[in-house]
C-alpha cells in the first residue's frame, strides 16, 4: 500500500473540474509531481496554474480520453517527464439519461466512449509501466483509482446509458484487482462510487465533440432526467473536496470501494437480495413514492 505521497507522480484525468480538480490540490499539498488532463482547455489551464503556484512539478495535456493515441500519448508525456506514475486517477466522465431507447446511437458512442473506454485507455496505458516499474524496485508501490458511481452498483430508471458505463467500470475494476493480485503485490486498485456530489458532471454536454445538443432537441424524459440530475447534484452534502480525501485515504489503507454515501449501500442491498431470491427488480421509489408518482405522470403526461 502507498503510505508516502511526496515526490511521488500522479496521473489525473478530469483534472481540470470535480474529483480530479481536488485529489490535484490534495496531491500538490503532498508534494507529489503530477500529470493533469481534462478535455476542456480552459480548465485545465487554470488547474495547472493553481497547482503549479504551490510550488510542485506539473505537467498539463488536453486530452479526450475516449481517444486511445491521446492517451496513449498522455503515458509517453508521463514516461517521459516523470518516469512511471504511482498513482493513476481514471476520473474522467460524462452523464446521460432519459428512457433508455430515446438515447441515439451517438449517445452510446459518446457516453461509453468517456465512461468506459476512457477507464480501458487508462488501464491498458498505465498498467504495464507501473509493472515494469515493480519489477525493477521492489520498494516501488503503485494504485489506480477507477471513477465508476453508486449507479454502477443499483439500476435507476431514466439514467440507462450512466447506468450501463459505471456498472462496467465496477466490474472492470474488480477485475484489475484480481488480475493485479495474480502478479504483484506491489500494485493495488479502487473503484470510486460517489452518488450526489456537486462536481461539473451535469453540464458535461458543454464538452462534448462535434455539436453538443441542444436543449431543444431533447425528448421529454431526456430533459426530466437533466433537471433531477442538476437539482440533486447541486444540492448534494457532501464536496467534491471530501470525496477526493476519501480516495486518498483509501489509497494509503489499500481499500478497495470507496463510497461518498454509505447510506446509499441500502439500495445495493436491495439489489442484490432482488437477484439472489430471483424476484422482479424492487421499486426504486419505495422510501420515496411520491418522486416516483411525479415522474410516472410527467412521462405518461
Amino acid at each position: 500500500m502507498m503510505k508516502d505521497f511526496k515526490n511521488k507522480t500522479a496521473v489525473l484525468t478530469g483534472a481540470g473540474s470535480g474529483f480530479g480538480l481536488e485529489c490535484a490540490r490534495i496531491g500538490a499539498r503532498l508534494g507529489m509531481n503530477l500529470v493533469l488532463a481534462d478535455v476542456q482547455q480552459d480548465a485545465l489551464d487554470k488547474a495547472v496554474a493553481e497547482v503549479a503556484a504551490s510550488g510542485v512539478q506539473v505537467v498539463g495535456l488536453r486530452v479526450d480520453v475516449s481517444k486511445a493515441a491521446q492517451v496513449e500519448a498522455l503515458g509517453a508525456a508521463t514516461l517521459e517527464r516523470f518516469g512511471a506514475p504511482h498513482l493513476v486517477f481514471n476520473n474522467a466522465g460524462v452523464s446521460a439519461g432519459g428512457l433508455i431507447w430515446e438515447s441515439t446511437a451517438s449517445d452510446w458512442e459518446w457516453v461509453m466512449g468517456v465512461n468506459l473506454m476512457g477507464v480501458a485507455h487508462g488501464i491498458r496505458v498505465f498498467t504495464p509501466m507501473m509493472l515494469a516499474a515493480a519489477a525493477k524496485d521492489p520498494d516501488y508501490r503503485g494504485h489506480i483509482v477507477n471513477t465508476a458511481s453508486m449507479a454502477g452498483l443499483v439500476s435507476q430508471p431514466n439514467t440507462g446509458i450512466y447506468n450501463a458505463t459505471k456498472h462496467a467500470v465496477v466490474t472492470v475494476t474488480e477485475t484489475l484487482y484480481q488480475d493485479l493480485a495474480l502478479v504483484t503485490d506491489q500494485i493495488g486498485s479502487s473503484v470510486l462510487c460517489p452518488y450526489f456530489v456537486p462536481t461539473g458532471i451535469v453540464q458535461s454536454q458543454r464538452n462534448r465533440p462535434g455539436e453538443p445538443k441542444a436543449d431543444a432537441t431533447l425528448t421529454q424524459s431526456q430533459r426530466i432526467s437533466q433537471a433531477m440530475g442538476e437539482k440533486a447534484v447541486n444540492s448534494g452534502k457532501v464536496s467534491a473536496a471530501e470525496v477526493a480525501q476519501k480516495v486518498f485515504d483509501a489509497v494509503a489503507a489499500n481499500q478497495f470501494y470507496i463510497y461518498s454515501h454509505p447510506k446509499v449501500l441500502a439500495a445495493v442491498q436491495t439489489r442484490m437480495e432482488d437477484i439472489l431470491q430471483g424476484r422482479n427488480p424492487s421499486d426504486p421509489f419505495a422510501q420515496r413514492p411520491e418522486l416516483g408518482a411525479s415522474l410516472r405522470q410527467a412521462l405518461r403526461a
